[in-house]
């Protein structure tokens, strides 16, 4: 059965999509710990990261470290926090968090409510300085 995250690369369930490549696939995070939390996902589904190839997980973090660096150019923030948890969905992915101090980066805390047009403000905003930098 498709992971939720392959119905949202396939477009059966709407994201907000920050940048896209024929491996990868980021979009924000509809539960974020801050805004601009966004996920990227390799297209192929693999349930664990330490089981995607060493070739995709390199590439799985240059084109994260692109997402992060547009982030960064939007979201006021200290750093992208990195984490990869792995229990939430069985499909591969990395959480990229703006942060300001460890606590940001708690997945234990409350998350933000945005609304439509916020996400789709900040993902429009993120894409922008993404394509820019290609």
């Amino acid at each position: 059965m498709p992971s939720i995250f392959s119905k949202i690369i396939a477009g059966e369930i709407p994201s907000y999509k920050i940048a896209e490549n024929e491996n990868f696939y980021a979009f924000l995070d509809i539960f974020p710990l801050a805004k601009g939390h966004t996920l990227v996902v390799p297209k192929k589904e693999i349930d664990y990261y330490f089981n995607l190839t060493d070739s995709l997980i390199a590439e799985m973090n240059v084109f994260s470290k692109k997402v992060a660096l547009a982030i960064e150019k939007v979201i006021e923030c200290e750093r992208i926090g990195l984490a990869i948890v792995g229990l939430e969905v069985p499909h591969a992915h990395i959480h990229l968090i703006p942060i300001n101090n460890i606590e940001d980066i708690n997945f234990a805390r409350p998350k933000l409510k945005f609304s439509e047009n916020e996400f789709t403000e900040i993902a429009e905003l993120i894409n922008k300085k993404y394509e820019e930098s290609l």
